[in-house]
């Protein structure tokens, strides 16, 4: 229940003190530098929706394949599977072998296996390959998002995770487009977009530096104490985050089932709806980004602000009302992202953050595969769609006052004991 979920996390300020990367924070080798971190966190992305125009084309090409009905739509969704389930080996791979090194050997496979189904025949190899993708970007994700923690803190930390969710929720509408035009000239035409990750590793290779790690001081190497990974603050963060990915996901999902509902038909007008409620997340993260907030006493507003949306959705009788319920929890949603991601990472030390940004990363985009999951669950309970979503809506709006009240509590034990410190 994720209004159980802890939100202090211990000593928040000593880890955000930490020893950062020696890195220019602003001019155009820190431009660069975000360029490159926002453009890397922009890949899985790409993976996810750059194919999905041209998913009938490939069903045509592989119709005299035994199951292609089942198995072409896996070519689009079996990267997000793979990056869940390991992402959390890939964050034990990024402590273990270094943040950059990692970046850039994962880009370069990246193209490899992006562009496999260029000249592979088989359905079978080109979807062994789609999942090969998926293990590169939860490498690329994991390091991406690791050295944004690691090279930056407070105020600028909140900026660019702010930043790399407008970036990946801008660019999936843009490389819809693309993957649209390009499947214009044949199915297999958009994997070569995946080549500009050739693009991106040598400028990575040139431009990110390796971070300055906890154990180095005034560059003389200083004993590491040993001490356990924190699973317990990770554990409730990862599980209110594996609930906010339903969340998050569940509007850009149903939303043309929504419509379809209320008797939309037009695809054009579909397509319109959707932009809009991309736009709004995109505002979301925007305005996260500008209120300079600590992540946790927001997470109980935007998680509300999420479900009031789909108590408007679940009301709308008509298409209109519908789309306003869409960007009210949109906005939501597009502070949510941020804010766990935010949150997450105060609870990590250097020497745990890519190990605890691979077990946030698995929680996310495992909530992302299971969203239709539970919403056609919902539906089959309920009787509709949008019955699905209020009840989703019920729930969020009850993670919200768990999250209100945990807040308070704590907050409350922390005045008590600074009165008695001052007594």
């Amino acid at each position: 229940m994720p209004g159980s979920v802890p939100l202090p996390s211990p000593s928040p300020t000593a880890i955000d003190d930490a020893p950062q990367s020696p890195v220019a924070v602003s001019g155009p080798a820190h431009v660069l530098r975000v360029t490159l971190l926002m453009a890397g966190s922009c890949l899985p992305i790409l993976g996810a929706v750059l194919i999905a125009p041209v998913l009938p084309k490939m069903q045509d090409h592989f119709a005299s394949v035994p199951g292609a009905k089942a198995l072409v739509p896996l070519a689009l969704t079996v990267p997000a599977l793979s990056l869940a389930l390991l992402a959390p080996f890939a964050g034990v791979l990024v402590d273990r072998l270094g943040r950059r090194r990692l970046l850039i050997a994962a880009t370069l496979l990246y193209a490899v296996f992006g562009t496999a189904p260029l000249w592979l025949d088989s359905l079978g190899a080109i979807i062994a390959g789609r999942a090969l993708v998926g293990v590169t970007e939860a490498v690329i994700m994991t390091c991406c998002t690791t050295l944004i923690g690691d090279y930056y803190s407070g105020d600028r930390r909140v900026k660019y995770l702010a930043l790399q969710t407008m970036c990946a929720s801008a660019s999936a509408t843009v490389f819809f487009v693309v993957g649209g035009a390009a499947g214009s000239a044949g199915w297999r035409v958009p994997f070569w977009i995946y080549a500009v990750s050739l693009v991106l590793a040598p400028l990575m290779a040139a431009s990110l530096t390796n971070p300055v790690t906890g154990a180095t001081v005034a560059g003389t190497p200083v004993a590491e104490e040993r001490r356990p990974f924190p699973w317990r603050r990770m554990g409730g963060i990862c599980a209110l985050t594996f609930f906010g990915a339903i969340v998050f996901y569940t509007v850009p999902v149903e939303m043309s089932y929504l419509l379809d509902d209320l008797g939309v038909k037009n695809s054009g007008v579909i397509g319109l709806a959707s932009a809009v409620g991309s736009a709004a997340t995109v505002g979301g993260a925007v305005t996260f980004a500008r209120l300079k907030r600590s992540p946790g006493p927001m997470l109980p507003v935007v998680l509300g602000l999420s479900a009031l949306g789909f108590g408007v959705i679940f009301l709308a009788g008509n298409a209109p009302l519908l789309v306003v319920g869409a960007v009210v929890n949109c906005l939501g949603t597009g502070m949510l992202l941020p804010a766990l991601l935010t949150s997450a990472m105060s609870r990590l030390a250097y020497e745990d953050r890519g190990r605890g940004t691979g077990l946030w990363m698995a929680a996310f985009f495992g909530g992302e595969f299971v969203c239709p999951l539970v919403l056609l669950a919902g539906e089959s309970a309920v009787g509709s769609l949008a019955g699905a979503v209020g009840v989703l809506g019920l729930a969020a709006a009850a993670g919200a006052a768990g999250l209100w009240a945990v807040g308070r509590r704590v907050g409350a034990v922390v005045s008590d004991d600074c009165t008695t410190a001052t007594g």
